[in-house]
């Protein structure tokens, strides 16, 4: 099917005039899926050029939900620009903190307690897992799984409360801040988090038994969309869509960061790059994350959660109605902010999605020069002109969701 309609090197606008012009001469057919169809996990258009119900050639169009956060991070201190993080990856709010912080804290070279990296490090598995709910919940749905979604919501919901018990908001948390956390986790964490680590596993056994062996599951995910470990190299992909076809790539592992080193996990690999592995992945990543959370917990050391360093962090609030002096202290902070020494730094996590890293770049002034963010939905996108070609259109919506994409992260 490829060899008649083969897409030369061209630029995204001569691409959609030569799939136009086919469609127009009679060749094939040229379809519009989305921006708003519900199948494509945000607002994405998809330009399909279809030799009946094959797919021929398929092109992402983007830019729907274009916010302009890299640039409304330049125009704020490096203290209000974290609050435009959480809207980046909707589902992945506590790894944009988490990010962002990193890069803040290694261009001032300051130290963050132990106790706030494994809180740290508590809820970004706690996110992990939230954001694979929503993708396991989702993409089931769209092949007609829909007790799955339920169920999936069901367990979500308990993880955001957790959220909204130590930082008093469920989804955009802002509770990570550069030099630690806003404050220490109350005296209801531990059994909050005990909670899920007693039931989630129960949990992830019933997905398991209503997917993983269901013939009908099987028949719409084996062998779809798939894609080599080179190719996946070369795409850029990263996350579980690269973990599905071979690679053990994690910076959790490769590159750790808040003492990562001292958990014992396993990374998840998959060999057959299809819907199918992809699946498998994320599947066996919740079971990891629960057992780096009970680790962190069981480990959890007393102590501060915020750094010593006065430049950046705040002074506690008790101090502010005795002391004049740190009543200035905290004026000036969220007023002017504070000064960043010249240079410039990448800092990256492993966000639910693959790598999720954060150019920054300082004059030496209070707020950053330059942002750039490097968001894992964005390379992993692409890859759908690839994947879809000589697919049924039923099965683009089955590779979409393996993608686990959003479109908050694409379009920034």
């Amino acid at each position: 099917m490829t060899t008649p309609y083969a897409l030369p090197e061209m630029s995204l606008d001569e691409v959609k005039h030569l799939v136009s012009q086919r469609a127009l001469d009679g060749e094939t057919v040229l379809l519009n899926m989305g921006p708003q169809h519900p199948s494509t996990h945000g607002v994405l258009r998809l330009l399909l050029e279809l030799d009946g119900e094959t797919i021929v050639s398929c092109v992402p169009d983007i830019g729907f939900l274009h916010t302009g956060i890299e640039k409304n991070m330049e125009a704020k201190t490096y203290l209000k620009a974290e609050t435009m993080t959480d809207r980046l990856d909707y589902l992945n709010t506590v790894g944009n903190n988490f990010a962002y912080c990193l890069a803040v804290e290694k261009m001032l070279d300051i130290d963050v307690p132990p106790r706030a990296q494994a809180i740290r490090v508590i809820l970004a598995e706690l996110q992990r897992i939230a954001s694979h709910l929503v993708w396991l919940g989702t993409s089931s749905l769209d092949v007609a799984a829909m007790s799955v979604f339920l169920y999936c919501f069901r367990e979500r919901e308990i993880i955001l409360d957790v959220f909204e018990l130590v930082s008093g908001q469920r989804m955009m948390t802002t509770y990570m801040r550069p030099g630690g956390l806003w404050r220490d986790v109350p005296i209801e964490f531990d059994n909050a988090v005990r909670n899920i680590l007693n039931t989630f596993p129960q949990r992830i056994d019933e997905y398991e038994a209503l997917l993983t062996k269901n013939p009908i599951f099987l028949d719409r995910t084996m062998g779809i969309g798939k894609i080599s470990l080179e190719e996946a190299l070369s795409w850029g992909l990263s996350g579980g869509s690269l973990r599905g076809s071979g690679s053990d790539w994690d910076l959790r592992k490769k590159r750790p960061y808040s003492g990562y080193e001292q958990y014992d996990f396993e990374v998840p690999v998959e060999q057959e790059g299809d819907v199918y592995a992809r699946y498998l992945v994320r599947v066996h990543e919740m079971r990891e994350s629960l057992k780096i959370i009970k680790q962190a917990l069981d480990t959890l050391p007393f102590g501060p959660v915020r750094s010593s360093d006065r430049k950046v962090v705040p002074p506690p609030r008790s101090e502010i109605g005795e002391s004049m002096e740190s009543l200035i202290h905290h004026f000036k902070l969220w007023t002017e902010g504070f000064s960043v020494p010249k240079g410039s730094v990448y800092s990256a996590v492993e966000s639910p999605r693959g790598e999720l890293g954060v150019f920054l770049e300082s004059d030496g002034g209070t707020k950053p020069y330059r942002v750039h963010w490097r968001t894992p939905s964005f390379n992993n996108l692409e890859v759908l002109s690839k994947l879809a070609k000589g697919l049924m259109i039923a099965d683009l919506v089955a590779v979409i969701g393996s993608v686990d994409i959003v479109l908050g992260d694409v379009d920034r």
